[in-house]
């Protein structure tokens, strides 16, 4: 188009006839600027938060994410601490508080409304209430009624737990089981003087402690069955420790007095020993002889029960919903997923619908614990109920909602945060000896609680009192249980349970101890030589222990060849010869035995592209930061630090 002369009508604009995507004629000048599209302008970016709240756990990506850093950063972090973790890995409050620290981000805790019927949140040494205790403390005091009580009976294998129960029941339990043997859980209610006493039959410590360690805690009063022949043993005395640790009476029930050979006043003197002094010794332990095979001191054992329950008082709402414990669970052929249930809140009745954390389902029938079937059950009172989608795990908490759908809604909420947890649950640790003296400042602890192991009998007495002599006003010790032996499962679920720290003198922990989940949130502190011992407590009560940490070699290679890299300086060939390299691991250079060099990799590479790490046989080149004088010859050992 000609170039218009001065003095001439302007023609028609290019723009109003051409298309916007023609393109301009090369020369003419650019359409003004008003015409063009407008940008908008970038906002400018908000500065990094100095605090920031997350929940109980939270994955490695989320918590980048609320501290606006990259999750890379977070991760390396993770690794110096000896934490090998990926992006979708949750973590526990604790260590992403020290992810916190390091970069300059405070990190809260959200406070999170915890439901009745949820496990209570913890708080390291400091007593868990009882979900019991909850209860009792939400209900008005005129709708409390009395309930009956809930014993325990605990106790050495073969001293008679089983025997006894069935005199007092007059059925015959026990010939039907292996060997005599209990194999099951069982809740049984029994009726004396027109009231009704509710027993639980354990196997062992370990259901027992599993309901404690889950804040569900059931029992009111623990009978001790000790057998007249056969005095204290060993898993008498861990069923002492687990009742105290629990802090429910002790009711002994001196068992077997009908043989030759039985002998209650060395037993007595035994139980002393351990602490009960009974009321003939000036005591406040009530001690009762029986024999649950030919079923004397039966009646007398009972009048004391109710009696004891009588002045402690145990009450319950039997109004509303109903709240309780799960005591057993199995799942049967003809009926499928079956629960026993022990009520502690309201009334369970037949048609309620039911959440146990991720089982949820509807009571379709309910039985007695002689296979009776019954429409409602108040507190205190063991049922067997049918209708759940699933077998719930003893010492679950189970409430009534208003219907089956909310039930499953709840449930899969459940089993979601679960899943979240599980891996962090497996680092969180109770606590440790380290800690003591900060949460005696921050009041949340007053005593610490010690499980003690030795390797003989004549090393309990001076390690004992070496321990107590350390004892200040402003924390205590107190020795929940100790014993001769290597440490074993049953020690740290007491110590879990119980917020303890395990202590061995010359003792080891055995296999199936160090293979338990429980290994890696227990602290246990193993020594030789008794001053170390002392010395560590001391110093844990004074704030003046620091963590140990342990070097863990994770692999050696050995430079063939040295490269130089404009701007990086020398980096080293290398051929791994053991283990393997990580990048962020640190390393030193050994150079004829001698270290020449320390540093973390900052660069890992096989050929030209970039990895995380590289395993044995394989060559790689490896560069330092902080350190580029490498030798053909030098070998590289990578390691990590792991706090023990």
């Amino acid at each position: 188009m000609p170039r218009p002369q001065p003095g001439q009508a302007k023609p028609a604009k290019p723009e109003a006839v051409k298309p916007p995507a023609a393109k301009p004629r090369p020369g003419a000048a650019p359409a003004p600027a008003a015409r063009l599209p407008q940008r908008p302008e970038a906002p400018a970016e908000p500065p990094p938060p100095q605090e920031i709240e997350i929940p109980a756990t939270i994955t490695v990506r989320d918590l980048a994410e609320m501290m606006q850093r990259s999750p890379i950063e977070v991760i390396k972090v993770l690794m110096n601490y000896g934490i090998m973790a990926p992006i979708t890995q949750s973590i526990d409050f604790d260590t992403a508080a020290i992810i916190g620290e390091e970069m300059g981000v405070k990190i809260k805790r959200k406070q999170e409304e915890v439901p009745v019927a949820a496990p209570p949140a913890e708080q390291p040494g400091k007593p868990v209430k009882t979900l019991r205790q909850r209860l009792l403390e939400m209900t008005p005091e005129e709708r409390l009624k009395v309930r009956p009580p809930v014993v325990t009976v605990l106790g050495h294998v073969d001293h008679g737990k089983t025997t006894l129960l069935d005199a007092i029941r007059k059925t015959d339990v026990a010939s039907g089981e292996a060997g005599g043997i209990t194999q099951h859980i069982g809740a049984y209610q029994v009726e004396y003087q027109g009231r009704k006493i509710t027993f639980l039959d354990t196997p062992g410590h370990e259901a027992f402690t599993a309901m404690r360690a889950r804040g569900a805690q059931a029992t009111d009063i623990a009978v001790l069955v000790v057998a007249a022949d056969d005095g204290v043993m060993p898993q008498t005395k861990e069923a002492i420790a687990h009742a105290r640790a629990a802090g429910v009476p002790i009711v002994v029930a001196l068992n077997k007095i009908d043989k030759p050979n039985a002998n209650p006043e060395r037993v007595k003197q035994e139980l002393a020993d351990q602490g009960l002094l009974v009321e003939e010794w000036g005591g406040d332990v009530i001690c009762v002889p029986v024999s649950a095979k030919y079923g004397k001191g039966i009646d007398e054992l009972l009048e004391n029960l109710l009696l004891l329950a009588e002045v402690e008082g145990f009450k319950a709402d039997a109004e509303g919903e109903a709240i309780g414990t799960v005591i057993e669970s199995k799942l049967d052929k003809t009926r499928g997923p079956s629960a026993t249930l022990l009520v502690q809140k309201g009334t369970l009745r037949t048609g309620d619908a039911l959440v146990i954390g991720g089982v949820y389902g509807r009571v379709r029938a309910m039985f007695d614990d002689r296979g009776n079937p019954v429409e409602a059950a108040g507190p205190s009172t063991p049922v067997v109920v049918i209708g759940l989608s699933d077998v719930p795990s003893a010492g679950e908490v189970f409430r009534v909602v208003e219907d089956e759908r909310k039930a499953r809604e709840l449930a899969a909420e459940h089993a979601s945060k679960t899943r979240e947890s599980a891996e962090a649950a497996l680092q969180r640790r109770t606590i440790s000896l380290e800690d003591v003296f900060a949460q005696m400042q921050a009041g949340k602890t007053k005593e610490l609680r010690l499980i003690v192991k030795v390797d003989v009998d004549g090393s309990m007495e001076p390690v004992l009192n070496s321990i107590n002599h350390l004892s200040t006003e402003d924390l205590r010790i107190k020795i929940l249980h100790a014993a001769t032996g290597d440490v074993t499962e049953s020690d740290l679920m007491l110590a879990a349970a119980s917020d303890a720290i395990v202590i061995g003198f010359n003792v080891q922990v055995s296999p199936a101890a160090q293979k338990s989940d429980l290994a890696q949130q227990v602290d246990v502190r193993l020594y030789n030589v008794i001053y170390e011992l002392v010395e560590d407590v001391d110093k844990a009560l004074k704030g003046l222990l620091e963590p140990v940490y342990q070097e863990k070699v994770l692999g050696r290679a050995e430079v063939r060849a040295v490269f130089r890299i404009p701007k990086r300086g020398q980096v080293a060939g290398c051929f791994v010869q053991e283990g393997e390299i990580q990048r962020n691991a640190m390393a030193r250079v050994r150079r004829n035995g001698t270290v020449v060099g320390e540093s973390r990799i900052g660069s890992l590479k096989r050929f030209t592209e970039d990895v995380t790490e590289v395993k044995a046989g394989f060559e790689c080149g490896v560069g330092l930061d902080n350190f580029s004088d490498f030798q053909v010859g030098d070998v590289i050992e990578v390691y990590q630090k792991v706090r023990v």
